[in-house]
């Protein structure tokens, strides 16, 4: 015969007068005992159980009364069963396990908040990853959702929170904030600056040196060094930051290089900075949002987070901990 309405955990051939007779303590009673077992004194078993020693005390000896027997003794600081107490213990032991087991009297964790975000491949492996157990420790309770963008052929992935996007900061139906303002430099390989014999100042550029990128045009810089050239016309033409830096690094030529990209190529020495020229670049990285939908708590703790991230990583190195 089922018992469709019946508790699962008590049988129902069980006698009703012996339910009847059972003494059922309190779960904070017991819990108290257990811990106080466990640790070897009320003190300990506070701590674990965020209440006063002395309530442990009354708990314990609540139970004690109850069950009308000594589970514990005083052993000079601290506390040790009774034999008593022993295989009281062992018998709620079952009890205390089959409770915490139960998935309805687990603390549901706290609430997660999902991020997604879209950004360019280079910028995720040189600035964000690197530092995101940084973000992770500091708001556990959010958790980023990042998706791969394709800055020169404007691909981003739908649906996402936040973008971080490369230009001059005019996109539609966004709302942009500047992520770093950071300048540009030509930078190339020990070995590619060996073969040149030393390149002294900007006019010992020669145009086939110079890797072309059109996310990284050479005019702003060009300028900034008095050197009246256009841009390259010729050569391989490499649309992708980071695969242009690679070709650098490879000792196929000079790129422009910003620090929040190269900065652990220039650690490890595999670019080095050619000359003190520094230039602004037609393009910056920004954080993006749709107007419509608004900045929440969790976008405007990453917002803040990855700017400051990105300030460290454009400084130069000499300021850099």
């Amino acid at each position: 015969m089922s018992y469709p309405h019946a508790n699962p955990l008590v049988s129902p051939s069980a006698p009703q007068q012996l339910l009847q007779n059972v003494r059922l303590p309190s779960v904070a009673h017991i819990r108290a005992f257990e811990a106080a077992v466990r640790s070897g004194s009320f003190e300990r078993a506070s701590d674990e159980l965020a209440v006063t020693p002395s309530a442990v005390g009354k708990r314990v000896a609540a139970l004690e009364s109850l069950l009308g027997v000594k589970l514990l003794c005083r052993v000079g600081r601290g506390v040790e069963p009774t034999p008593a107490g022993r295989e009281y213990l062992d018998q709620v032991s079952v009890a205390l396990g089959l409770l915490t087991r139960s998935t309805f009297h687990r603390r549901a964790s706290a609430a997660q908040q999902r991020l997604r975000v879209t950004l360019p491949p280079t910028f995720a492996r040189e600035v964000l990853i690197p530092h995101m157990a940084e973000f992770t420790g500091a708001y556990p309770e959010i958790e980023l959702e990042l998706m791969l963008s394709i800055p020169y052929l404007d691909i981003s992935a739908p649906g996402c929170d936040l973008e971080i996007r490369f230009g001059e900061g005019s996109f539609d139906a966004l709302e942009c904030e500047r992520l770093v303002d950071e300048p540009v430099f030509p930078a190339c390989s020990p070995a590619f600056l060996a073969r040149q014999g030393g390149l002294a100042s900007p006019r010992d550029l020669r145009k086939e040196f110079l890797l072309r990128c059109p996310l990284e045009p050479w005019q702003p810089w060009l300028a900034q060094a008095g050197i009246d050239w256009p841009d390259p016309e010729s050569g391989h033409r490499i649309v992708d930051l980071g695969m242009m830096l690679e070709a650098a690094i490879t000792h196929q030529g000079i790129a422009l290089a910003r620090r929040s990209l190269a900065r652990r190529a220039l650690k490890e020495g595999q670019l080095v900075q050619l000359f003190a020229v520094e230039a602004r670049p037609k393009f910056s990285y920004f954080v993006c949002w749709h107007r419509k939908h608004g900045i929440d708590e969790a976008k405007g703790r990453f917002i803040d987070w990855l700017t400051a991230i990105c300030a460290r990583a454009a400084a130069p190195t000499s300021a850099v901990p």
